[in-house]
């Protein structure tokens, strides 16, 4: 058995395979999108996998909060991304469950388990990386020392989480899972784009940790200081055009324009427009290398006050000027 998935309400089997870690050593990339359509939720799914390494990319549109029980026996690291909604997961080997809520991230291994899952909210969007025991130590054989210790736990087969409590995603991290799921290259070449990709947010991972243990949350002391944080950088990405001012934001976000700006710091690691010139920018970049809009077009939609601001802004990120990309 690889892995089984019941709904705890009835005992029903909502999906089984035979899968092993065996079955991601491919040398070729292959790749999957398929939707399941079960009675409480219909999904969509992106997988990718090759040379050890399971990469999948899932939205799932639930009818109601349902909890599952779950067993396996697959022998992988599992780096989750949680973009929308949230999720519980419980382990037996773990002392207590994981709560991976909007714009969290964990690393996690077990080389068994059975436990419990359970959507806290209807629209779950969600990430993973999972690697063999024997990938996961390849990647990270020059790793910090974070990852390190990690994996020494990984390779005596030990139950291991880099943090104990689930973290906050950046703009990095963000932008390096849009380019996996929105990647345009094909074949080997695809292939070295995600595995490179792959490693990134593993580095990224190992600095979100690093930067847990050294800063203990000064400014964000609540979950509703955090949801509120989590919902001023949602506000801005759908105003990207005509962006608030820091008043304006605060006041729609419902919290005090000092604990925004230093809060919005303390949890995307940028400030707030820094992460609004990051994020356009990189909108702009994909836009620019898919060929689907020129630059003036760009400067116009994203707010920029002319094409040359939005060009020496552009030049000044990413070294290039974007008439010349691609």
């Amino acid at each position: 058995m690889g892995f089984e998935i019941k709904n705890r309400a009835d005992n029903s089997i909502l999906h089984a395979n035979d899968l092993s870690g065996n079955d991601f050593n491919t040398n070729k990339l292959v790749e999957n999108t398929f939707e399941l359509n079960l009675p409480f939720a219909d999904a969509k799914m992106q997988q990718w996998h090759f040379d050890g390494i399971r990469i999948g990319y899932h939205n799932w549109h639930y009818k109601q909060c349902i909890e599952m029980d779950w067993k396996g026996d697959l022998d992988m690291v599992t780096a989750y991304f949680n973009m929308t909604g949230k999720t519980t997961i419980s382990n037996k080997h773990f002392e207590r469950p994981f709560e991976l809520g909007k714009y969290q991230h964990n690393l996690l291994y077990s080389q068994t388990g059975e436990g419990t899952l359970k959507n806290d909210e209807l629209e779950i969007n969600a990430f993973m990386i999972q690697f063999t025991r024997e990938a996961f130590l390849r990647v990270t054989q020059d790793a910090n020392d974070a990852l390190k210790r990690f994996g020494d736990k990984v390779a005596e087969g030990k139950t291991a989480a880099l943090c104990t409590s689930s973290m906050f995603m950046n703009i990095d991290m963000l932008n390096a899972i849009n380019a996996v799921v929105n990647c345009k290259y094909q074949h080997d070449l695809k292939k070295m784009f995600l595995l490179s990709k792959t490693m990134e947010l593993l580095v990224l991972q190992a600095e979100a940790y690093n930067s847990v243990q050294d800063n203990n949350s000064q400014y964000l002391k609540t979950d509703y200081d955090k949801e509120r944080i989590i919902y001023a950088r949602e506000y801005l990405i759908k105003h990207l055009d005509m962006p608030p001012g820091l008043t304006e934001l605060a006041r729609v976000a419902g919290i005090n324009e000092y604990k925004l700006k230093k809060g919005f710091k303390e949890m995307f690691g940028n400030t707030v427009f820094g992460y609004l010139s990051d994020t356009r920018l990189e909108l702009a970049k994909n836009e620019l290398l898919e060929k689907q809009k020129s630059a003036s077009e760009l400067a116009f939609e994203l707010g920029y006050s002319s094409l040359q601001h939005f060009s020496n802004a552009f030049k000044k990120k990413f070294g290039v000027s974007p008439n010349k990309l691609g």
